[in-house]
């Protein structure tokens, strides 16, 4: 079993180094402000970050970050016990997005949409603060390809996620450098460590991912037939041909006789 750990942990490694590489998602000097929210890929995120961080062939910094939504019964301890286990630099803030949510949602909008902003404003207030410049989330391979089915199926666009994206108040540049890590090795490789995964206790938690939770079946089941699927759909993301779309601000207008 320690075998079987050690080979997830180093191919998790791998890919996070290749994405790392590849999108030039970490630079010489980087202060990188890393998201806590007390799951298994943010806890992995975290982990893998530090261990590539001593070896790596630039400096950069690494501080966690956790975001208190506001959520009864939310067991921020349990996270700040870890971060200081592994003495690991760390910020616990706390929000009143529920309040703000319960307040504010317009009837018949995402729950859950409205308090990931709330919380991704938070999170870069908070890495101003800190002064730093880019912020790390635990988005991973399954979460890309599975944005990308959602918004053709529900929202009838081309889209998904960006590895590497400037942040909108223009200071801090959001990465998510597990971009090519299935959720199953995290999966193993967290649960392997024993993380202390907890529940953001939100009380629609479960209720309002069902459109996803389909899409993941629907990869799931895909996989029988075509066991490469997941790979085949993240690299079509980066291998766009734009002549074969119908976006018509990308067909070049005719030119005149």
């Amino acid at each position: 079993m320690a075998k079987k750990t050690a080979a997830t942990f180093q191919r998790i490694k791998k890919l996070t180094g290749k994405a790392i590489g590849d999108f030039n998602l970490i630079e010489d000097g980087d202060r990188i402000a890393v998201g806590v929210s007390g799951g298994k890929d943010s806890y992995t995120l975290l982990h893998i970050l530090e261990a590539l961080r001593k070896k790596a062939p630039v400096k950069f910094e690494l501080i966690a970050i956790n975001v208190d939504s506001g959520f009864p019964g939310y067991r921020k301890e349990v996270i700040e016990q870890h971060l200081r286990e592994y003495q690991f630099e760390y910020r616990m803030a706390a929000a009143d997005c529920f309040q703000i949510i319960e307040e504010k949602r317009r009837p018949g909008s995402s729950y859950c949409a409205f308090c990931a902003r709330l919380r991704r404003g938070v999170l870069y207030t908070q890495a101003e603060q800190l002064r730093c410049n880019k912020l790390a989330l635990g988005h991973h391979l399954d979460d890309f390809i599975e944005t990308s089915l959602l918004n053709q199926f529900y929202a009838g666009t081309l889209a998904a996620m960006n590895p590497k994206l400037l942040a909108d108040n223009g200071k801090q540049t959001l990465i998510r450098p597990l971009v090519y890590v299935e959720e199953s090795d995290i999966i193993e490789y967290s649960g392997e460590q024993q993380y202390p995964i907890i529940c953001c206790s939100c009380p629609v938690a479960g209720l309002e991912d069902q459109k996803r939770q389909r899409m993941k079946q629907l990869i799931k089941d895909l996989s029988l037939e075509i066991p490469q699927i997941r790979n085949s759909m993240i690299s079509s993301l980066g291998n766009v041909h734009p002549r074969h779309l119908l976006d018509q601000s990308l067909i070049p207008a005719d030119k005149e006789a």
